[in-house]
């Protein structure tokens, strides 16, 4: 059974999708030592993103055209994920959308194909603005800095539009989108600073991230100003830092989840997973966990409707919709448009 996986396995945003490609590989071993799917063992092909956007669409039709993979789990870039969603509906292919944020992405409710059993940007940054008022109440002069392309400016957006909603008086002093993929953040360090921010908010990942993090913090910016890593998470493993800064997982995770921690599941995963790698799952290795385990769901949902049979695509399109699946974080329940 053959299933195609999209992630980073190269270049900056490497540090963020290995651990992807690393929980899809337990996943599936984990799945193949039990038998199987249905008593068929999993197979899984990977595309690394970091070739472009023109290459990961190639690579996707490629997959998608063998009948071989009825199902693709696609893809870590927001922006792969919006240009793969009219071919997963031209393919007829169904699509789970690992770790696929942007709220643009089911907008219209019109997918058939394709989906995404994991949250979006909106709920994920009004809860920052929500979590950093009751931190920090009399906040007034507020700095951005995100990755310049559209979960980067979907993220200020969301963000600025709740902390004025919620507090009107805030005012944003700086906003900074350095090109994704950058090694030096010295400038917009020095802007950050100049701009005297109470709070510096950021959803930088990945390598830019742990740039970020390492050319800041000698600069004092951790300390003049409350810092909120939206994508802190992933960093933990391999930076320090220091007290008080606001770090944050996005979409499904296990660190500091007291549903996560609580099932057994979960921890024999976590287990499984440092004893292989020699780190604990950061929240894009849950994301992929689930979006396997939620195809799986699909898998038996379609062969116990069909009586045994292996299903279609169009059936295991059908088994995921309105689905409601038990993962390693707590219940995804798949509304109309698709969206989880």
């Amino acid at each position: 059974l053959g299933v195609g996986v999209m992630t980073f396995t190269s270049g900056p945003a490497a540090a963020y999708g290995l651990p992807g490609k690393n929980a899809a590989e337990l996943m599936i071993d984990m799945i193949n030592a039990r038998g199987g799917i249905g008593g068929v063992p999993l197979k899984a092909t990977y595309v690394d993103e970091a070739q472009g956007t023109q290459g990961v669409i190639a690579e996707y039709r490629r997959l998608a055209e063998d009948k071989g993979n009825q199902v693709m789990i696609a893809a870590l870039s927001s922006a792969n994920c919006l240009a793969l969603a009219p071919l997963a509906e031209q393919l007829q292919a169904p699509t789970i959308g690992w770790n696929c944020d942007t709220h643009q992405l089911l907008l219209d409710g019109k997918s058939r194909y394709y989906f995404r059993p994991n949250g979006n940007t909106i709920p994920e940054f009004v809860a920052y603005a929500l979590y950093l008022l009751q931190r920090k109440p009399d906040v007034k002069r507020i700095a951005i800095v995100n990755p310049d392309y559209a979960f980067g400016h979907d993220a200020a957006l969301i963000f600025k539009t709740a902390m004025k909603a919620l507090k009107p008086d805030v005012e944003v002093v700086a906003e900074l989108f350095p090109k994704l993929g950058s090694a030096n953040f010295q400038t917009e360090i020095s802007k950050l600073s100049a701009s005297r921010p109470d709070v510096v908010f950021s959803n930088l990942w990945g390598a830019d991230l742990e740039n970020f993090v390492r050319q800041a913090q000698p600069r004092g910016l951790f300390t003049s100003s409350q810092v909120v890593l939206a994508l802190g998470e992933t960093v933990l493993q391999r930076a320090n830092l220091p007290d008080g800064v606001i770090v944050g997982v996005l979409g499904d995770g296990w660190w500091m989840s007291p549903d996560a921690r609580a099932n057994p599941v979960t921890k024999a995963f976590v287990e499984a997973y440092e004893k292989r790698f020699g780190e604990y799952p950061v929240f894009p290795s849950v994301k992929m966990a689930n979006a396997i385990i939620y195809m799986k769901a699909a898998y038996e949902a379609a062969l116990k409707k069909t009586g045994g049979k292996w299903p279609s695509r169009d059936e295991l399109a059908d088994a995921m919709r309105g689905s409601t699946v038990k993962t390693l974080t707590g219940t995804t329940v798949t509304r109309k448009d698709n969206d989880g």
